[in-house]
């Protein structure tokens, strides 16, 4: 009997979706950072095993919107719901359930969907924060399954797995064995220098910030040359991103092409520029040219 399903993971921001993904997955698919609305895309992975076949949606953190962009993630996190045959809710031990999460898991009722509670960071915290959690929002929902797990060290997620499989229907393997992501490789590379950027700039930065992929070409030799430009909403932004002698543009630079290397399997030559377009993140029509649709 083979098993398959889409499996959204749904949560606030930074309470450790895209972390938890990455290791089901083996790979960097989605980018890490430890600043809140990091995943802008409903990014799908797939695990295909013998007897199964979970495709992921990574979605953006529910939050209350401050811009175009803002209200774009909010409104692909909640269209992902009403596609899904499992979903994944993801918080962090709480002494009680905050606003944001009573917020989701409203959004949550009614969908006829199986929803399990994860409780993710669980090596950060008590065995008694732990259990106090488990029972509070046992209290505000009516889980399938609850499972805490730690999704940078693994603990748990083999269960987590498990479980997932049981309460997906039988069906048809929707992508080929040997396919990992349906993002384009130009999508990948572009969230990799984003993460780059979100790792080394200060505070006030890295939301302003996207990245615009110019070119990406493989030569005769099998190396890929790639030029891209970060953009970024104000000049004195643009200062601290190429940093005193052009430091933290080679940084960022430098950082991810060891990643891009890694992905693409092969040798990469990484050209970045910095420019300015002011308050993009309200701007309809650029944020369509760089796949916010």
């Amino acid at each position: 009997m083979f098993k398959s399903g889409f499996v959204t993971i749904i949560g606030r921001p930074n309470v450790g979706k895209s972390t938890l993904m990455n290791h089901l997955m083996g790979e960097k698919l989605s980018i890490v950072s430890n600043r809140p609305q990091t995943t802008r895309n409903n990014i799908q992975t797939i695990l295909t095993k013998e007897n199964y076949q979970i495709v992921f949606v990574d979605t953006p953190g529910i939050h209350k919107p401050r811009h175009k962009l803002g209200e774009y993630m909010v409104k692909v996190a909640q269209e992902t719901l009403r596609e899904v045959d499992l979903v994944l809710f993801l918080t962090n031990p709480e002494v009680e359930v905050g606003k944001g999460d009573q917020y989701i898991l409203e959004q949550l009722r009614g969908k006829g969907v199986p929803v399990f509670l994860v409780l993710n960071k669980i090596d950060e915290n008590t065995e008694e924060r732990v259990a106090a959690t488990l029972k509070n929002y046992a209290e505000h929902f009516d889980f399938t399954e609850v499972i805490p797990i730690s999704a940078i060290k693994g603990k748990n997620t083999d269960r987590l797995v498990d479980l997932m499989v049981k309460h997906l229907p039988e069906g048809p393997k929707f992508y080929p064995e040997d396919m990992i992501t349906d993002q384009q490789e130009r999508f990948i590379i572009s969230e990799t220098i984003r993460e780059k950027a979100l790792k080394l700039l200060s505070q006030e930065v890295p939301h302003g910030i996207a990245v615009e992929i110019i070119t990406m070409k493989k030569d005769e030799k099998d190396i890929y040359n790639i030029e891209a430009t970060l953009l970024c909403e104000k000049d004195s932004h643009k200062g601290i991103i190429i940093g005193k002698g052009g430091e933290t543009l080679k940084k960022i630079s430098t950082y991810a092409r060891q990643d891009m290397e890694k992905f693409l399997g092969a040798k990469v030559y990484l050209k970045l520029w910095v420019k300015v377009k002011k308050e993009w993140r309200d701007n309809v029509s650029l944020l369509r040219e760089l796949g916010y649709k």
